[in-house]
C-alpha cells in the first residue's frame, strides 16, 4: 500500500494533488484548517481512505504532535511507499521588508521553512527506521531563486525550503537509503494565493501590475495540470532525482 500526507488540503494546488494521489490508487491523509468534504466522497468513489486533521500549521507545537501521530499510524500500517508532500504556504506579508512586522515575518517562516522541515526530518527518521521508501516534497517558488520587491519573506523562506531540499538529499545518498527529498515548483496558478497578491498595494509590491495581468489575460495554470506533473514524478519513484528543484515549465 502507498500513503501519502499533503498539507494545505481543503483548496487550490493541496486539492488538486490529493485527488490525483487517491485517483491513483493511493490512500491520503489531508491536513488544513477547513475540512474539505468532497475528498472524502473522491476516497470513497476511488476505492481508497482518506483521513483530514483538522490543523494550523502557525501552532508549531500541535502541528508537530499531529504529525507525530499521523507517521506512527502510517508506518503501522507497513507500507510500501509513503509520500510526503509540504504544500500549505503564506505570501504575506507583502511589503518592504523595513516595514514587515517581526511577527508577521516569524509566522510566515514558521508555515513556509520550519515546519516543513521538521514535518520532512520526523518521515525522514521514522523511513529509516522501518526501512520503508519515503519521498518527500515541498512545493518551492520561483521566487526562491530571484529577488522580488516586497516579497524578502517569500523569496527567503522558499530559497532556505530548496537549500534544506539539497541538504536533505544529500545526507540521504550518503546513508544509502531508500528515501528521496525534492522540491516542486509550480509556477503561477489560478489559487486564492493569487488573489491575495493580486490585491497588493503597488508601493508594497512593485510587480502587482504584472500579476494582475496574468489573470486578465489567461496565464495561470489550472491547479489539476500542475498537480498532474508533480503526481506523475512522485509515482515514478525510481527515476526521482535526489535533491533535485522540479520545475512545471520544464514540462510545458
Amino acid at each position: 500500500m502507498r500513503y501519502a500526507v499533503v498539507t494545505g488540503v481543503s483548496k487550490g494546488l493541496g486539492e488538486s494533488l490529493a485527488k490525483l494521489l487517491m485517483d491513483s490508487g493511493i490512500h491520503v491523509v489531508g491536513v488544513s484548517r477547513s475540512k474539505n468534504d468532497k475528498l472524502t466522497a473522491f476516497a470513497t468513489e476511488n476505492n481508497v481512505t482518506y483521513q483530514h486533521y483538522s490543523v494550523d500549521l502557525g501552532d508549531l507545537e500541535t502541528a508537530e504532535q499531529t504529525f507525530q501521530e499521523i507517521s506512527e499510524d502510517i508506518f503501522s500500517r507497513q507500507p510500501d511507499t509513503v509520500y510526503l508532500i509540504n504544500n500549505a504556504a503564506v505570501v504575506e506579508p507583502i511589503d518592504k521588508s523595513m516595514n514587515t512586522k517581526s511577527a508577521d515575518v516569524a509566522h510566515h517562516i514558521q508555515v513556509n521553512t520550519t515546519v516543513p522541515i521538521i514535518l520532512t526530518n520526523l518521515f525522514l527518521k521514522q523511513a529509516a527506521e522501518q526501512d520503508v521508501r519515503f519521498i518527500g516534497t515541498t512545493i518551492s517558488s520561483g521566487a526562491a531563486e530571484r529577488p522580488v520587491y516586497g516579497w524578502s519573506a517569500y523569496c527567503s523562506s522558499k530559497a532556505s525550503i530548496n537549500m534544506y531540499t539539497k541538504t536533505a538529499a544529500l545526507e540521504q545518498d550518503q546513508l544509502k537509503t531508500q528515501s528521496k527529498v525534492i522540491a516542486f515548483s509550480p509556477g503561477i496558478m489560478d489559487t486564492q494565493m493569487q488573489e491575495r497578491i493580486r490585491q497588493s498595494d503597488e508601493d508594497a509590491f512593485r510587480d502587482v501590475d504584472q500579476f494582475r495581468g496574468y489573470k486578465e489575460n489567461n496565464k495561470l495554470k489550472d491547479t489539476d495540470t500542475v498537480g498532474g506533473v508533480l503526481v506523475d514524478t512522485l509515482t515514478d519513484e525510481t527515476s526521482i532525482v535526489n535533491g533535485k528543484i522540479y520545475n512545471v515549465a520544464d514540462y510545458f
